[in-house]
C-alpha cells in the first residue's frame, strides 16, 4: 500500500512549521547520527535535534493533526508511532541512498520501543521550491517517484527499498516516523482498508441504518477483532 494522504496539515500548520524550521537557530544537526545498519552509509542530511524543545513542540503537532486524520487511520490502524522526526536535504546534505528502514526502533524521547510496520513522510516545503528530493521506492516492477504537495503524507510499507534522490536546488524539509499497527499482517491492512472505504461509500450512498450496511460493519469488526492486538 502507498497512500497519499492530502491536507494532514493545514495551510496554517504549514505555515507555522516553516517559519520554525527555517529559523537561522533551528538546531540541526548531522542526520547520520541517527542512522543504523546499511543507513548510516547511505544517509547524507540534516535532522533537527531530537532533544530540542522545539523537535518536542513540532512533535506533538504531528501527532495532533494525525490523531484528526480518519484516512490516517483507517489504512495504518495505529498502535503505536514513533515520535515524529524532521530532516532536512540540500545546502551540502542532499541525499539518502537506498536503504530499508529497521524493524524495531527505539525512541530515545518516550523510551519506547515500536516494530516498523509503515513508514510515513510528511512533506513540509512546496514542491516547486526545490529540485529533486523525490522518494524513490523500489518494487518489482520499477520505481515509484513520490513528490507532494506541502502538509500531504505518503505512508507506505517499512519493507520497501527506498531513497530520497539528491536535491540540486533549494531545500526539501519533512518530517518522518513509523508507525507500529494494530494488525501486523500486510494483506489483512489491506483488506480492511479496502472495507472500511467501500463502506464509507456505501453509506453515503444509503445511509447508516441499511441493513446491508449494518451487516458488512459488522463483518468489518468482527475480522478487525480477529486481527488486531491492542
Amino acid at each position: 500500500m502507498f497512500l497519499h494522504i492530502p491536507h494532514v496539515l493545514t495551510a496554517e500548520e504549514v505555515a507555522f512549521f516553516r517559519q520554525q524550521l527555517w529559523a537561522p537557530d533551528a538546531p540541526w544537526v548531522d542526520g547520520a547520527r541517527s542512522a543504523g545498519g546499511q543507513a548510516v552509509h547511505q544517509k547524507n542530511n540534516l535532522q533537527l535535534a531530537q532533544g530540542s524543545e522545539l523537535s518536542a513542540q513540532l512533535q506533538g503537532l504531528v501527532k495532533a493533526a494525525l490523531a484528526r486524520n480518519a484516512l490516517f487511520f483507517s489504512a495504518a490502524l495505529p498502535r503505536r508511532i514513533y515520535n515524529p522526526l524532521f530532516n532536512r536535504y540540500g545546502d551540502g546534505a542532499n541525499f539518502y541512498g537506498k536503504h530499508v528502514d529497521s524493524a524495531v526502533m527505539h525512541s530515545a524521547a518516550d523510551n519506547a520501543w515500536v516494530r516498523s510496520d509503515l513508514s510515513c513522510t510528511l512533506f513540509l516545503t512546496p514542491a516547486d521550491e526545490y529540485d529533486g528530493g523525490e522518494l524513490v521506492a523500489t518494487e518489482a516492477w520499477g520505481e515509484k517517484r513520490i513528490k507532494l504537495p506541502a502538509g500531504d503524507m505518503v505512508l507506505y510499507p517499512s519493507s520497501t527499498v527506498h531513497q530520497v534522490s539528491p536535491v540540486t536546488r533549494g531545500q526539501r524539509i519533512s518530517s518522518f516516523f513509523w508507525v507500529e499497527s494494530m494488525v501486523r499482517g500486510l494483506e489483512q491492512r489491506q483488506l480492511l482498508f479496502d472495507m472500511d472505504m467501500s463502506l464509507l461509500r456505501l453509506r453515503q450512498s444509503v445511509g447508516e441504518t441499511e441493513p446491508s450496511v449494518i451487516a458488512l460493519s459488522g463483518t468489518y469488526h468482527n475480522l478487525l477483532r480477529m486481527w488486531a492486538d491492542v
